[in-house]
């Protein structure tokens, strides 16, 4: 039993990640995190996204966080999205957001590596937020539903080393 384990850890796991086949491949790939994380075990996996062609960029990935409760949420992140027609290979990334709701007000978290602080937009209408950048290398947009209303405009903002923290007055 041993063996035919360490053996299945060598071979890893096809997760069909042809551009055709990348929904199927993520449902796979959930699956197999969902049973190394009940065994304890950090098992590494690997798969390779083709099709593409030399002049397009296709960033595709996931965080999985467990809520209280015992409750699990997966948050996809990049340029690859599912449309009815198949997977379409967007210009602008969805970058990771994490969103912390405090006592009086709500912090906003996003990655945004490789961007200038200038270029960086961010418009609040309510309890949605708006963040986008518009550069010719990078091109980043991503609109957030926060937990509740807050002001228009942030009460601090901070950008260092690709990383936007947002302090939003409920």
């Amino acid at each position: 039993m041993f063996e035919e384990k360490k053996k299945e850890e060598k071979k890893g796991i096809d997760f069909g990640l042809g551009l055709g086949g990348i929904f199927e491949g993520l449902s796979n790939l959930i699956e197999s995190v969902s049973k190394i994380a009940e065994e304890g075990k950090g098992i590494s996996k690997t798969g390779e996204i083709k099709g593409l062609g030399d002049k397009v960029k296709g960033v595709y990935g996931f965080t999985i966080r467990t809520l209280a409760g015992g409750e699990s949420k997966v948050e996809s992140f990049g340029n690859i999205k599912k449309t009815p027609k198949g997977p379409v290979v967007e210009e602008e990334r969805e970058p990771i957001v994490d969103v912390f709701d405090e006592k009086d007000h709500i912090l906003v978290i996003a990655e945004l590596p490789g961007v200038e602080e200038e270029d960086i937009k961010i418009e609040i209408k309510g309890d949605i937020l708006n963040i986008s950048v518009q550069e010719e290398e990078r091109k980043y947009k991503k609109e957030v539903l926060l937990p509740s209303k807050v002001e228009a405009e942030p009460t601090s903002s901070i950008y260092k080393n690709g990383i936007l923290e947002l302090k939003l007055k409920k």
